[in-house]
């Protein structure tokens, strides 16, 4: 199994405010991208993401371990300190796409990123998982159905999948 990577850029900002008047910072936009080639010459087909999706919701965002990273780091484990998100949210649109919600924290990370937010920083988000790739057409590699992830978003400057920037 390899170390897998992908990164989107088409993200939005929120803004909500709760009852005592604590404003709290979502991001949300695309997440997972299926059936269509990235930057990274993988493609993802939808029903490998359709599965692993609906197992990280399960294990990860329904108990609130679902975390992602400033940064992306070269291994599967999530380093706690690290932390800025929590992804609170994956749903499928009818582009073949996952779309994620996830609140910034305010851990030293997550101050980092609402600075950048705050300061009209583009942010892309990119997912990190493993898995085995099979050869395919014109040098792509389909992501085979082993895939598992570790994190559906991490915070990057640099996304490779299509549309990976948040907002």
């Amino acid at each position: 199994m390899k170390l897998i990577k992908e990164t989107v850029e088409n993200v939005r900002y929120l803004t909500e405010t709760t009852e005592s008047g604590k404003k709290n910072l979502y991001i949300e936009g695309p997440f997972l991208v299926g059936e269509q080639a990235n930057r990274n010459r993988r493609m993802y087909k939808i029903d490998t993401l359709r599965e692993e999706v609906g197992r990280y919701t399960e294990e990860y965002i329904k108990s609130n371990r679902a975390l992602g990273e400033l940064g992306h780091p070269d291994t599967p484990t999530i380093n706690l300190e690290r932390v800025c998100i929590k992804i609170e949210s994956l749903r499928e649109d009818d582009q073949n796409r996952f779309i994620g919600k996830a609140k910034v924290l305010e851990t030293p990370y997550g101050n980092i990123v609402k600075n950048f937010i705050d300061s009209g920083v583009s942010l892309g988000v990119s997912s990190r998982g493993m898995g085995s790739l099979i050869p395919g057409q014109d040098g792509i590699n389909i992501v085979a159905d082993d895939f598992r992830l570790a994190t559906a978003a991490d915070i990057v400057a640099d996304p490779s999948a299509p549309d990976a920037f948040v907002r």
